[in-house]
């Protein structure tokens, strides 16, 4: 990731994901009420699918754009690989 806004914003987002997943971590441990547990795990799901928004942004906005005036074969080649990431989820 080259551009460092985008780069600052996932490492925060990596951070808020890390501290819900500790807040799952000692709800297990503390036995706490699973429907809360259930909750605060999707708070991390939910932060992971943020990360990955904001590393997507960071990727089009980096290296896409610059390289969209490329060939014909990489501009099919780069659109290949996103909606192959698409596909995966």
């Amino acid at each position: 990731m080259h551009n460092n806004q985008f780069k600052t914003e996932a490492v925060n987002r990596i951070k808020i994901a890390q501290g819900h997943l500790e807040k799952v971590h000692k709800m297990l441990e503390s036995d706490e009420y699973c429907p809360d547990i259930i909750l605060q795990n999707r708070a991390v799901q939910a932060a992971l699918k943020k990360i990955d928004e904001v590393v997507l942004h960071g990727h089009l906005h980096s290296c896409v754009l610059k390289d969209l005036h490329g060939s014909k074969n990489e501009n099919e080649k780069m659109i290949g690989e996103i909606v192959e990431l698409f596909k995966k989820t």
